[in-house]
């Protein structure tokens, strides 16, 4: 083991044979991201089919509805009464209350196994998959199926299949987030796309969705989650394995990001990887430890050790930041870091700093950029045959250095914040300090004191308070060692220590602080107007966080363009939701100011409201039924062949939109609807209009 004093470093003399190499510019880096060729192909049918289709609906959708016409016929010619009532039943997984229901146990399935990255990116895709379902919806304007009765429940227009689409996005985040790549996630493939068939035609034979909806609607489900999940959770990157559950920090090293680390290692520091293996997970939770056997540029073997960096970690550095602020108030320096650069760059500069100073730290070997912004790795010397102090014999000599380290820290102003077994490292009877990535310059004096608490507590671990107590009357005063236990307490103590302090069974720190003087303890808690300001402005963001991830779970479905008094698609779509009325109303020519502020259509209602400016503000609401609701004060109901409307002005004046002559508001026949249907050599079933199956 080679420490500062001893760093390769190359002579004046020194004949170099080879220059590492450097990355081109416009190279792609060590570990880009990628979709796939099978990402880019639902990409691309998104695109060219999807988006197309509907441009194609909006257009002219007779030639995709006769399309879809041939197969809507054959399937829901086997309808039958007791089949109805069975597909009736499974198709309630589509509805809101099943994709709900399904949804939740999926997130509470994948927070179990603390997938967050998976979760999280399954989220954004939920939500965007979600906004484009329904802006595609919007563009197509396309009725439910002609020709057929709709025998379920249906909201809004037909294209594409929400109900489908939610169904696609459930099963691939059960594909991606739960299922292990290989063999099982295949077949799980298989199944989710068996699954998305048989409700695709179980919806068909009910006569709410074409062909074209439900594959349309499958597009959409599979591509964006499946593009987000190749791009930002590949199967090389973060694979889904089962076994026992590591931390979310420890990245996994191997396939493409194992291949990556080697090749940066060998262009950016010359060092030939030949092996790669994950050490010490138990006590690190802010990076990826690994010991690396290499080959250097002078042809030794050697072992070195390092630390793997993503912007995972700048993450969880700056929410357990915010979150220490939020307890215990500014205790320390609590500045994140902004990103993983400056994680690497810090951790090198303290690595350079300690050895400068004397302490027996690593020496610092180079920064590896993996890639760019997203992921550093920092190498240093490795001690070899070294144990965690935890797992070593200690004699009074290492208590010693331990207590001198810190004496040190204090005289040349420094504190290195993390002060656990993990972290003190025994080598042929010598103490060695590693990680230094949370070493501060000029701490607080309550921070020096907890280090050397820390120190103590985890010295007296190996042996006994009375004698570390004793040792460290030559290097602190009395007064220091008082100071050190009434500040070192609770979560003072790093998470590893404070288990073993339990697990040991001896109470140390009472057996220290009996041995000091009488002080009083430190107080953590640290109120600010800062903190109470942070405290309820997080809760809030939580509150909104939590509101709208519920409201991806039950989005809007009914949503249409305004009803005009024509014989277009919104018009269509009405008179599918109310077969039995021969008129339904509609807005003529509204006053100057009035616009159509919000229109639903889902079976058995339309429901439409006019208001003044940008329509929020909707002080009247026209509501088509099948028949009249009871009277409520302050509504008027116009009884229609086969219907009803149902008109509530929230305000009076003569201007208001109404149904009196020349009002805004007026009423359509359903024979218009049916002439203009049976241009297209469709039927719009319903009153005035042949039977339909």
């Amino acid at each position: 083991m080679e420490q500062h004093d001893q760093a390769l470093q190359p002579s004046a003399g020194t004949k170099h044979t080879a220059h590492r190499r450097r990355r081109p510019s416009g190279a792609a880096p060590p570990l880009p991201k990628q979709i796939g060729l099978t990402g880019w192909v639902w990409l691309v049918a998104l695109a060219a089919v999807v988006v197309t289709g509907c441009l194609w609906l909006r257009a002219d959708p007779g030639p995709l509805d006769r399309f879809d016409a041939g197969i809507t016929d054959a399937v829901v010619s086997i309808r039958a009464g007791w089949l109805n009532t069975v597909v009736r039943q499974v198709h309630t997984v589509g509805s809101r209350v099943g994709f709900a229901a399904l949804g939740l146990l999926l997130v509470i399935a994948t927070a179990w196994f603390r997938r967050w990255r998976h979760l999280v990116i399954w989220m954004i895709s939920l939500a965007v998959a979600g906004a484009l379902l329904q802006g595609l919806e919007l563009l197509s304007l396309r009725p439910r199926p002609f020709g057929v009765q709709q025998i379920a429940s249906w909201e809004g227009y037909a294209t594409p299949s929400i109900p489908i689409g939610a169904i696609a996005i459930l099963s691939t985040g059960l594909a991606f987030m739960l299922v292990v790549p290989g063999r099982p996630r295949f077949w799980a493939k298989i199944a989710m796309a068996g699954a998305i068939a048989i409700i695709g035609t179980l919806r068909i034979y009910l006569g709410v969705d074409h062909f074209t909806d439900v594959v349309f609607g499958a597009i959409v489900g599979v591509a964006i989650p499946l593009a987000a999940f190749r791009a930002f959770a590949s199967n090389d990157l973060f694979p889904i394995s089962y076994g026992a559950r590591g931390k979310s920090a420890h990245l996994d090293v191997t396939g493409r990001r194992g291949e990556a680390i080697r090749t940066a290692l060998q262009d950016q520091l010359g060092f030939t990887v030949r092996d790669i293996k994950p050490v010490g997970l138990e006590g690190s939770g802010g990076s990826t430890p690994l010991k690396l056997t290499v080959t250097d540029e002078e042809g030794r073997t050697r072992t070195i050790f390092a630390k793997l960096y993503a912007k995972s970690h700048v993450r969880a550095d700056r929410w357990y930041k915010l979150g220490r602020t939020m307890l215990y108030g500014r205790l320390e320096d609590e500045t994140p870091f902004s990103t993983v650069r400056r994680f690497v760059e810090y951790e090198d500069y303290t690595l350079r700093m300690l050895g400068d100073y004397g302490f027996k730290t690593p020496a610092a070997l180079g920064i590896v950029e993996i890639t760019p912004e997203r992921e550093y790795l920092i190498a240093m010397d490795f001690f070899d045959d070294a144990v965690e102090i935890g797992e070593a014999d200690i004699d009074a000599h290492v208590i010693d250095e331990g207590l001198a380290m810190i004496r040190l820290m204090w005289d040349v102003g420094l504190a290195h914040r993390d002060i656990k077994p993990a972290n003190l490292m025994v080598q042929d009877g010598e103490l060695k300090l590693i990680d230094v990535f949370f070493v501060q310059v000029r701490p607080s004096p309550w921070r020096q004191a907890v280090d050397l608490g820390n120190m103590m507590l985890v010295l007296a671990l190996r042996s006994d308070a009375q004698t570390v107590y004793d040792a460290a009357l030559r290097y602190f005063t009395p007064d220091e060692l008082a100071e050190a236990f009434a500040a070192t307490k609770g979560v003072a103590s790093p998470t590893q220590l404070r288990q073993q302090l339990k697990q040991d069974g001896r109470d140390l720190l009472a057996a220290f602080r009996s041995m000091a003087p009488a002080r009083r303890p430190i107080a953590l808690q640290r109120w600010s107007i800062r903190r109470v300001a942070l405290i309820i402005a997080s809760l809030l963001v939580v509150l909104l966080a939590g509101l709208t991830a519920v409201g991806l779970f039950f989005p809007t479905r009914g949503t249409v363009t305004a009803p005009m008094c024509d014989a277009g698609q919104p018009m269509q779509l009405m008179a599918q939701a109310v077969p039995s009325a021969t008129r339904l109303p509609c807005v003529a020519s509204l006053p100057v100011g009035w616009v159509v502020g919000t229109a639903e259509t889902v079976q058995g209602k339309a429901i439409f409201a006019v208001g003044v400016g940008d329509g929020s503000t909707e002080p009247v609401t026209v509501v088509l039924t099948e028949s009249c609701p009871a009277p409520v004060e302050g509504t008027q109901q116009i009884p229609i062949d086969g219907g009803c409307v149902t008109y509530t002005p929230t305000i009076t004046d003569r201007d208001v939109p109404s149904f009196a002559p020349d009002g805004g508001l007026a009423f359509i026949a359903r024979s218009d609807l049916i002439a203009a249907v049976a241009a297209d050599d469709q039927v719009l079933c319903g009153a005035l209009a042949p039977p339909c199956p």
